[in-house]
């Protein structure tokens, strides 16, 4: 049987990129605002710069959100914070500049957590043990999530006492029905000493499978969930926590 205390626990309600539906993206603002809107955690992503210093921005280049492309990895964190991010949103967000990930750890209140998805390679490792070393967070509220097993897996041997997530694309195919996919699945996790799936969201997600994972002393996270219905559904099947472009308001629908 799965382990019912741990389901009958409110799943976190965590900001995506920040209250990212009224705010740029990644942004101070976005992140300020997650937390006065009652957000239990905020995710960003971080990539690293030529200076070595780690920001949090989506893209490895800068041009979605200034209109002048740099490229994270050629630019120093000088160059990077001469742009201005916030110009697409309105006059409101004009002054708005790429964070660091030690301005936005400075934000997070006690009792809160922040999900720290690592978009560039293991190059990050060293500089990341370094800010994560000095900040004054507990390390239960520090996750860090991201794509790719290899990658995740080093990531978990460099940092053995924070809990590090594997990002998973949920496809539609037929495989991920099989039993025998996620029990293979779990096995991965376990040898790698990986804490859980960050997964995207999909109808074929079931409670089947939640028990499977919890049983293995796993956590499952789901993105990007906007709508209410949805976020019942997983409140229901007993995950830990799911991420929302709007944090605040889906909040105040389901209730929680």
């Amino acid at each position: 049987m799965s382990n019912h205390s741990h389901t009958s626990q409110s799943p976190l309600i965590i900001a995506h990129r920040g209250e990212s539906s009224e705010a740029p993206e990644n942004t101070m603002s976005a992140i300020n605002l997650a937390w006065k809107s009652g957000a239990d955690g905020v995710e960003i992503d971080v990539h690293l710069t030529k200076d070595n210093q780690i920001v949090v921005i989506h893209n490895s280049s800068t041009k979605s959100i200034s209109g002048k492309r740099f490229r994270i990895k050629s630019s120093t964190l000088e160059n990077l914070k001469s742009l201005n991010i916030g110009r697409t949103i309105g006059k409101k967000y004009c002054s708005e500049r790429i964070p660091t990930l030690n301005e936005v750890l400075l934000t997070v209140p006690p009792g809160k957590y922040i999900f720290i998805e690592i978009k560039c390679g293991v190059e990050i490792i060293p500089y990341l043990n370094q800010v994560l070393k000095h900040a004054h967070l507990s390390m239960d509220q520090i996750k860090i999530i991201g794509f790719g097993f290899n990658k995740m897996t080093e990531i978990k041997i460099n940092f053995p006492e924070y809990e590090v997530f594997f990002f998973f694309l949920f496809s539609l195919g037929k495989v991920f029905m099989r039993r025998s996919y996620w029990q293979n699945l779990i096995i991965k996790l376990e040898q790698s000493l990986l804490d859980g799936l960050n997964l995207s969201y999909t109808k074929s997600f079931n409670i089947k499978l939640v028990e499977m994972l919890k049983l293995n002393k796993l956590k499952i996270f789901i993105w990007t969930v906007n709508n209410p219905k949805k976020a019942l559904r997983l409140i229901s099947l007993g995950v830990d926590g799911f991420m929302s472009d709007r944090s605040g308001w889906i909040r105040k629908e389901v209730n929680l």
